[in-house]
């Protein structure tokens, strides 16, 4: 019997508990709780980020996926690239009303009173959306889940080998733990893609942090902060 997968999953599951704190916190700021009062719950991202990374650094040598950056082939990294790209024209141009889960988030907004943009909070939100992020949900969604699905034993079963019915079922649900859940399943489909088409967890890690990457800068130069 496999090992529970402890490095793939705590990563991404704590970063679930802080989005529903956060979430919770802000309702009960929204409702007038005076002890909430003056807090700015923006800095509760840095926390969230930073723990993440440290446990994505904890378990790193459980990551042996990732031990294989240089066996990447050449053609791959430009698949990575070109999906990255893709995926970003593509989000920022499907915010339609059916296309969304609400149409009532206000995103991360980094700036002061103002208006100018405090990159005390913005710079740890970018980094974090395009290098912590991207490796915390590929490590979950695309390496243990989707494998998951077909075998238990999920790291015994090659990327290549993943059933029509994995893929789809892991890029539906990836999908729709994002605001712009039908954008977000086009980034499941595409990220799955890569990664059982390369086989290497690489790949979809970059296209992800592509991705993210640059709709941090587009949001920052724009200040579509519902984006965020």
């Amino acid at each position: 019997m496999s090992r529970f997968p402890y490095s793939h999953i705590l990563p991404f599951f704590l970063y679930l508990i802080f989005l529903g704190i956060e979430q919770g916190l802000g309702s009960l700021q929204s409702a007038g709780h005076d002890w909430l009062a003056g807090w700015d719950l923006r800095w509760l991202y840095l926390v969230k980020v930073a723990l993440v990374a440290a446990l994505l650094w904890r378990f790193r040598r459980q990551y042996t996926e990732l031990q294989s950056f240089g066996a990447v082939a050449g053609q791959h990294w430009l698949y990575a690239l070109l999906a990255g790209v893709a995926v970003f024209v593509l989000w920022i141009n499907l915010d339609f009303g059916w296309a969304m889960l609400s149409s009532n988030s206000d995103g991360f907004n980094p700036t002061m009173a103002n208006g100018a943009i405090d990159w005390r909070l913005a710079l740890p939100r970018l980094l974090g959306a395009a290098l912590v992020v991207p490796l915390m949900e590929e490590l979950f969604w695309r390496s243990f889940f989707m494998r998951w699905l077909d075998h238990q034993d999920f790291q015994a079963l090659k990327p290549a080998q993943v059933s029509l019915r994995a893929f789809l079922a892991a890029s539906l649900i990836f999908g729709f733990e994002h605001q712009l859940w039908f954008a977000g399943i086009i980034a499941g489909l595409a990220y799955g893609w890569l990664y059982m088409r390369s086989g290497k967890l690489w790949v979809p890690v970059v296209a992800h942090g592509v991705t993210n990457g640059l709709l941090g800068i587009w949001v920052l130069q724009t200040g579509n902060w519902q984006f965020w």
